[in-house]
C-alpha cells in the first residue's frame, strides 16, 4: 500500500514536533566563541531556535508544524501550534537571532543546511492563509529580517563556491539548492532563482554515469538521488529526462542496486547511525518525486515507486521512539509522504 500523509499521521507528527520545539536540553550547539562573553546557553544564544537538540532541527520543526497546520487547519494541535509560534516569532526574538547571525565569526553558521531550511520556513510562513490564521500577517512581517539574511548569504556564497559538496549529510549542496529554489519561486525572487539554477547547472549538468558510492554510515541524504531531485526542479521535462538517463543509465535494470535497497539501522540511540532512518525517508521522497517526472509507461516509474514504498516501510515506524531521531525525522517523513 502506498502511504500518504493524512490527518491522523499529521496529528502524530505535530505532537512529536511540539514536544521538542521548546525542549532546550539535550542540546548540540554549533557555536564559535570570540570571547568569554559568548559562553551562554542555547536559549540565550537563540531565542527562537533553542530547542529540538540543534538549531537547524528547530528551524525545520517550525516548518513542519506550520506546514501541517496549512494542510490540516482542523488539526487537534492547531491552537498549540499557533500559541507556540506566536510566543516565539516576535520582533525581539527575531532581533536576537539576527544579532547572533550578524556577528562576524558567525557568517558561515549553519551553511548550507540551516540556511535552506530557514528559507523553507519563510516560504511556509508566506503561504499561510491569513483568514484561517490571522496571526500569520504579523509572523510574516516580523520574520522578514531573518529571511533577508539568508537570501543575502546565498547570494554572496554561491558565485564563489567553485565546487559542490556531494556528501549525504548537512553539507550536501543539492539539498540546500532544492529548498532554496522552491523558496525563490514561491516568493517571486527572480534573481535568487536564476542564481540557483545557474549554480546547479554549473555544478551538475555534465554529470553522467553516477556510481552511487553510498550509503556512508551517517548519511541522511542520498548524494545521487538528491542531485537528481534538484535537477528535476532545474531542467524542463524532456531535458530532465535526458539528463536523468545519462546520470543513472542503468536504472531500468535496478542499478546501482544500493539505491533500491533500504539501509540497515543498528542503533537508534546513536545520533549518527540514526541518520540512516532519515536516509530511507529522504530516498523515498526523491524516488517518488523522480518517478512522477518520467513519461507515462517508463519502466523506471514502477521500480522507483516500489523502492520508495520499501524505504518508507523500513523507516516510518521509527519516526518516534528515541530522541536522536524523534527531534527531526518527522520533517523528512512528511516530505516523503507528500511526494
Amino acid at each position: 500500500m502506498t502511504a500518504r500523509l493524512d490527518a491522523p499521521i499529521a496529528a502524530k507528527f505535530a505532537d512529536l514536533a511540539l514536544a521538542h520545539l521548546t525542549r532546550e536540553y539535550p542540546n548540540k550547539l554549533t557555536h564559535a566563541l570570540a570571547g568569554p562573553e559568548d559562553v551562554q546557553g542555547p536559549r540565550a544564544l537563540h531565542p527562537i531556535f533553542y530547542g529540538s537538540y540543534d538549531w537547524h532541527s528547530c528551524v525545520h520543526g517550525y516548518w513542519l508544524v506550520l506546514h501541517l497546520l496549512a494542510r490540516f487547519p482542523d488539526l487537534p494541535q492547531a491552537a498549540r501550534i499557533v500559541a507556540t509560534v506566536d510566543e516565539h516569532f516576535t520582533p525581539h526574538n527575531v532581533a536576537g537571532e539576527c544579532a547572533y547571525l550578524n556577528l562576524p565569526h558567525n557568517r558561515g553558521f549553519e551553511r548550507p543546511y540551516g540556511w535552506a531550511w530557514l528559507l523553507a520556513l519563510s516560504a511556509q510562513l508566506e503561504a499561510l492563509d491569513e483568514r484561517s490564521v490571522p496571526q500569520a500577517a504579523a509572523w510574516k512581517r516580523d520574520f522578514a529580517p531573518l529571511t533577508e539574511i539568508f537570501v543575502e548569504r546565498f547570494s554572496e556564497f554561491l558565485p564563489k563556491a567553485t565546487y559542490p559538496l556531494r556528501v549525504g549529510t548537512h553539507f550536501n549542496m543539492a539539498f540546500a539548492l532544492a529548498l532554496t529554489l522552491d523558496f525563490a519561486r514561491q516568493t517571486s525572487r527572480a534573481s535568487l532563482e536564476a542564481l540557483v539554477v545557474d549554480t546547479a547547472k554549473r555544478w551538475y549538468l555534465n554529470d553522467a554515469g553516477c556510481q552511487a558510492w553510498e550509503p556512508a554510515g551517517d548519511e541522511f541524504l542520498s548524494p545521487s538521488l538528491m542531485e537528481a531531485e534538484l535537477m528535476r526542479r532545474v531542467l524542463p521535462g524532456d531535458a530532465f529526462v535526458g539528463w536523468f538517463t545519462r546520470f543513472l543509465p542503468d536504472l531500468a535494470a535496478s542499478e546501482p542496486a544500493t539505491l533500491f535497497t533500504p539501509v540497515t539501522v543498528t542503533d537508534r540511540s546513536d545520533g549518527k547511525i540514526a541518520h540512516l532512518d532519515g536516509l530511507n525517508l529522504s530516498r523515498a521522497w526523491c524516488q517518488r518525486s523522480l518517478a512522477r517526472a518520467l513519461p507515462a509507461g517508463d519502466p523506471r516509474i514502477a521500480l522507483l515507486d516500489d523502492a520508495a514504498n520499501r524505504h518508507l516501510d523500513s523507516a516510518l515506524a521509527h519516526v518516534a521512539g528515541d530522541y536522536m531521531g524523534e527531534h527531526w525525522l518527522a520533517s523528512f517523513a512528511t516530505l516523503a509522504l507528500e511526494a
